[in-house]
């Protein structure tokens, strides 16, 4: 793993603890600013799957 960019969303403005994103290759890396050490991995192809699911509202009774 070569040295990532990481990058956060624009919505999250000045928040020092937000959702960070990553990627090398078909890998994307997902953390948590405020505790970078800890890392998530999949691939793009399941990343999209994800956020058309949540797009799609299958999620939203986690939130509900």
């Amino acid at each position: 793993m070569e040295q990532l960019n990481w990058q956060k969303s624009s919505f999250s403005g000045e928040q020092t603890n937000c959702v960070e994103i990553a990627a090398d290759g078909e890998l994307v890396y997902i953390r948590e600013s405020d505790d970078p050490a800890h890392i998530v991995t999949t691939t793009r192809t399941k990343l999209h799957a994800w956020i058309s699911g949540a797009k799609a509202g299958e999620f939203d009774h986690f939130t509900a």
